[in-house]
């Protein structure tokens, strides 16, 4: 991080600035020192931009305990969870989520995902495409790839933003940006480039004159660049060098200065809800709202991952707990982006890498299962308030409109303004790469 010594103060425009120096390689860009001080004391207001919010349920989500109920199966099948009506009729979902089936008009719950390879990893829903086929470097995630052909919204903010919780299973952690680089890594609030960070001898005392700070950050400057013959900085540290006198995305980070009621829509952090959550598989709900808070402060892409749901035993024990949590994060979050003007351009996609296994074992829990899974989507200007796809009785496979991940993802870049038929990205032997491949097309019922 970057400590300043001494409390909170004022700049002579008046603006207040608890965190402004509490950062650290917050952004990227080229902007200069000077112009970035201009930037900062300039109140010109944002207009609105296309962005993505990918939520990841790690572990597999039960989808028959979801929202593929299926209560005229035996009991070994069907479960413990009862199904409750929502506000689209003849549309069932589980009981355990109240909030969204009254919203359900809000979103598309799709009950036939396919195309999984069965991996237990975030890769393939974050890069939609199969890890056992990849080119050198490996492909790259879907915020890597927006913030190479769209580039940033504000130079004081990356374009891509990872919120994952830091996982014990390496796999279920963010996969990168593959073979475009660290130049177009996810940014990741909690990581080493903050951390590492510090500017050392500026005081409160001295932040009151602009003057002052100018010279004590060229100062630091010049130190960071003296020693790079010593020492290499990778890509993304160079970059973010360079902004330290914004507070754009710190202050986009730090939830105090949200409104608490707001604040409480969301609910509370559970870190505990799982008795593994030790190991990084919690349900942070603030994960949500600071996802909004990014994309507001200009974000296209934000990446948050939540609980795990990989439930071999005690599903429904877990369920009961984790599925409440999941349903007021997921409804606060849509309902506050359209308070706040942004969900028509903000794509929201939630699923996990597979689905689970009709039959309950004798540990009462789903086993894995990827020949159909689920998601749910909503925003983006996409037609909500339907049902895409039929599983057969016992939620095993689709019977109509199989949906293909990639199908998925064509929606999303396509609500992005992306050109599918002509956007590439090229390779490490400079061979351009469409985004998704051929027989992929957005989804026609949501365009």
């Amino acid at each position: 991080m970057l400590p300043f010594l001494g409390q909170q103060q004022r700049f002579y425009d008046r603006l207040p600035r608890r965190d402004f120096l509490q950062i650290g390689g917050l952004a990227m860009g080229g902007l200069s020192l000077p112009q970035l001080l201009q930037a900062e004391s300039s109140s010109g207001v944002r207009k609105s931009h296309k962005a993505v919010i990918m939520i990841y349920l790690p572990g597999g989500p039960p989808h028959q305990d979801m929202f593929d109920l299926k209560p005229d199966a035996p009991d070994h099948i069907r479960g413990e969870f009862q199904p409750i009506a929502t506000n689209l009729p003849g549309v069932q979902i589980t009981e355990h989520m109240p909030r969204l089936a009254q919203m359900m008009h809000k979103f598309v719950a799709i009950r036939t995902i396919v195309g999984s390879d069965g991996r237990h990893a975030s890769f393939q829903f974050i890069t939609g495409r199969n890890f056992t086929q990849q080119p050198q470097g490996g492909w790259p995630g879907i915020g890597s790839v927006i913030a190479k052909l769209q580039g940033q919204v504000d130079p004081a903010v990356p374009a891509d933003i990872d919120l994952f919780m830091k996982m014990q299973h390496d796999p279920y952690n963010h996969p990168g940006s593959g073979f475009l680089g660290s130049a177009y890594k996810a940014f990741v609030p909690d990581g080493e480039v903050m951390a590492n960070m510090t500017l050392n001898g500026i005081g409160v005392d001295r932040l009151g004159d602009r003057r002052q700070l100018l010279a004590g950050l060229n100062g630091f400057r010049r130190q960071v660049d003296a020693s790079a013959a010593k020492q290499s900085f990778d890509p993304f540290t160079e970059q973010a060098l360079g902004v330290l006198t914004s507070s754009k995305l710190v202050d986009a980070l730090n939830l105090d200065k949200e409104d608490p009621k707001v604040r409480e829509s969301y609910g509370t952090d559970d870190p505990a809800a799982l008795p593994y959550g030790h190991a990084g598989y919690q349900c942070i709900m603030s994960k949500f709202l600071m996802a909004r808070r990014c994309i507001q402060a200009g974000a296209r892409v934000v990446t948050v991952s939540f609980a795990d749901f990989d439930w071999h035993g005690s599903n429904f024990v877990f369920g009961r707990k984790v599925l409440p949590l999941l349903d007021q994060g997921v409804t606060a979050l849509i309902s506050d982006l359209e308070q706040h003007g942004m969900l028509d351009d903000v794509t929201v996609c939630m699923w996990g890498e597979f689905g689970r296994t009709p039959v309950i074992n004798q540990s009462a829990g789903r086993d894995h299962w990827n020949r159909v899974s689920c998601a749910l989507l909503a925003g983006g200007g996409m037609k909500t308030g339907q049902v895409i796809g039929t599983t057969n009785k016992y939620a095993e496979e689709p019977i109509d409109r199989p949906v293909h991940l990639q199908e998925v993802f064509a929606t999303i870049y396509k609500n992005m303004g992306i050109d599918l038929a002509t956007a590439t990205i090229n390779d490490l032997n400079g061979r351009p790469r469409y985004l998704v491949d051929d027989g992929y097309s957005p989804l026609p019922e949501l365009v």
